[in-house]
């Protein structure tokens, strides 16, 4: 079982790493509406996404990484964007103000600029569902280090901590943003820990 695990996380590493490496890829469009010295509120543009739902480790990028790579109606392959999003699914009220560790995990890619819902091609694993992710505010951290769940914790902590002091209201689980291949050295690294907020000014 162990052994199982570390095979696919190396597998997971493993393509990621050739992907980032591999295809020229374009960043979700945003503006930045607000920053201090802990973190600053982006203002993004619908986007069109690709998403799958599960609980295995490394099943998501598995599946979002063959969908991509051709495996769709089209039989298309698809250039990467950035960042890679991963959150926490749970039922919600709102604000939130704490995620469920134990909750269905998320994945999502974005796709370039050039798809839209209409034209991008339909996924052949009926798990994955193209989804538009509608304008909002998101209150974001940026960090360098290295792919830990210690690493994510810890500014996932700091930014709801300063987002409560501020009195910004948080309508999501915390999303980990991924921006570089996992063999990119630690302090070149682009993380992100991020929640998507009320923004009224």
């Amino acid at each position: 079982m162990i052994r199982s695990v570390l095979f696919i996380k190396l597998l997971m590493l493993s393509l990621l790493s050739l992907t980032f490496k591999t295809m020229a890829y374009e960043e979700a469009t945003y503006s930045i509406v607000y920053q201090n010295d802990v973190y600053e509120i982006r203002n993004y543009s619908d986007r069109l996404a690709i998403q799958v739902n599960y609980t295995n480790q490394g099943g998501g990028f598995r599946r979002l990484f063959n969908y991509i790579s051709g495996s769709n109606i089209d039989s298309t392959k698809i250039n990467m964007t950035t960042p890679v999003t991963q959150s926490t699914k749970i039922s919600m009220t709102t604000p939130i103000t704490q995620s469920n560790e134990n909750g269905v995990k998320v994945m999502q890619f974005y796709l370039p600029s050039n798809f839209t819902k209409k034209n991008a091609p339909a996924p052949t694993d009926k798990e994955l569902k193209l989804i538009i992710i509608e304008q909002g505010y998101y209150a974001v951290i940026k960090y360098s280090g290295r792919l830990t769940d210690k690493n994510f914790d810890k500014r996932r902590k700091i930014l709801k901590d300063n987002l409560l002091k501020d009195n910004i209201e948080i309508l999501s689980s915390a999303i980990r943003a991924t921006y570089n291949g996992p063999f990119t050295l630690p302090f070149l690294r682009r993380n992100e820990a991020m929640f998507r907020v009320v923004w009224k000014n």
